[in-house]
């Protein structure tokens, strides 16, 4: 009898996607706004219908940047640019019906004497981080490589070099564990919106001839996988034409790829002071550097938080069974090095102020991004934890 293969999969999209295209158009609105007023409290939500884009949720700010114009610019530069394509930026309606936040929620994160140390979380809520070794960037491989398919479409797209391909675009890989020493590339799956004219065996050999293939290649991974590319038969209505997007819905294309847990909220059109995002961005920056520093092959941590406290309720850990230290030692390794409240966490990765923008994150996962110089993804906390761990 043979032996069922263990397999794992995850997925991706691509930036003309209706559900990013909404996360988009909120973290550009965030950006926006945080240029304005660096203390501003943004929480945005998005919905794109085929001729309608619909901004609400809560903004308090000294100054509002021009919502409508924001949202604009953002399908431009996606690529919808007309309604057969999925939306027409500059024909489409704008609706924007965004009020001020609730003062409780403010009262609960604002300090009257301004000291960061004692800043309030924004609401409750758990968050997770993860890391693992199997990759460089302490990811897992099926998100890992899922990403790059969509980013490297994505760019070729943008290049003007992917003949006929539209902006909606997704990407799945399923991973083969049933040989620890041989882990291999199951199933590719890719899904194109084309034109409507488009040559249908050009354009599939061209997606697995110079974006899956290279892709494969540079994992250093088999290429004797099963491809299924636009397995539907036809992609040419898609975008919010073809279906509704809503900020938020893909959390786990911002994350893991399933390979770890999730909390309660999404990240994009949110302000540090939300713990959704900055608590997230903390978990992982926790779990990268006590991997990166041997405690564990793969690790993963949920910090918890009560609204209107600065210290976190709960921090837990889980190993899988590859630790090399107790949940003890680990735990106490993380009160002592790495500070959870979240005016600090907000202070020590300048997320007033980013040296990166957050709708450059919106895209392609907010974690373990080869092409971006992330502050929660630096590796600066390894030797102060091996030194601990002598």
């Amino acid at each position: 009898m043979s032996k069922e293969k263990i397999l794992f999969t995850s997925e991706s999209v691509g930036s003309g996607h209706p559900d990013k295209l909404c996360d988009q158009i909120a973290d550009a609105i965030l950006d926006a706004t945080l240029a304005l007023d660096e203390n501003a409290h943004v929480a945005i939500e998005v919905m794109a219908l085929a001729d309608t884009v619909i901004i609400g949720g809560e903004v308090k700010a000294k100054k509002r940047p021009d919502f409508e114009a924001i949202a604009r610019s953002v399908m431009r530069k996606v690529g919808y640019t007309s309604s057969a394509i999925g939306i027409d930026a500059d024909k489409c309606r704008v609706i924007s019906k965004v009020n001020e936040q609730s003062e409780n929620i403010a009262q609960s994160v604002n300090k009257e004497d301004g000291d960061i140390a004692i800043q309030g979380a924004g609401d409750q809520g758990m968050m997770f981080g993860y890391a693992t070794d199997e990759t460089e960037n302490y990811m897992p491989l099926a998100i890992s490589i899922a990403h790059k398919l969509v980013r490297v479409a994505d760019n070729k797209r943008h290049e003007g070099v992917f003949i006929d391909a539209r902006p909606d675009m997704k990407s799945q890989v399923t991973i083969d564990y049933s040989d620890p020493n041989n882990i291999r590339v199951d199933t590719v799956v890719m899904s194109v919106q084309h034109e409507p004219t488009y040559n249908k065996e050009a354009f599939t050999k061209y997606i697995s001839e110079e974006i899956i293939l290279p892709v494969i290649k540079g994992f250093g991974l088999n290429t004797d996988y099963v491809e299924k590319i636009n397995s539907s038969g036809v992609f040419y209505i898609g975008g919010p034409l073809g279906d509704t997007g809503v900020t938020g819905r893909k959390i786990i294309v911002d994350t893991y790829g399933g390979t770890a847990r999730h909390g309660g909220g999404a990240f994009s059109g949110k302000d540090p002071s939300k713990v959704d995002r900055s608590g997230a961005y903390m978990a992982r920056y926790i779990a990268k550097n006590l991997v990166a520093a041997g405690v564990a092959k793969r690790l993963e941590v949920q910090l918890s938080y009560a609204i209107g406290e600065a210290e976190p309720v709960s921090i837990g850990i889980s190993t899988f069974g590859t630790a090399n230290y107790s949940d003890d030692v680990i735990l106490k390794i993380i009160r002592q090095v790495f500070e959870c409240r979240p005016g600090l966490i907000i202070e020590n990765f300048s997320l007033k102020k980013p040296t990166f923008k957050y709708k450059d994150v919106t895209n392609y996962g907010h974690f373990g991004r080869p092409d971006l110089d992330l502050p929660w993804e630096k590796l600066d906390k390894v030797n102060e934890i091996k030194s601990l761990l002598k």
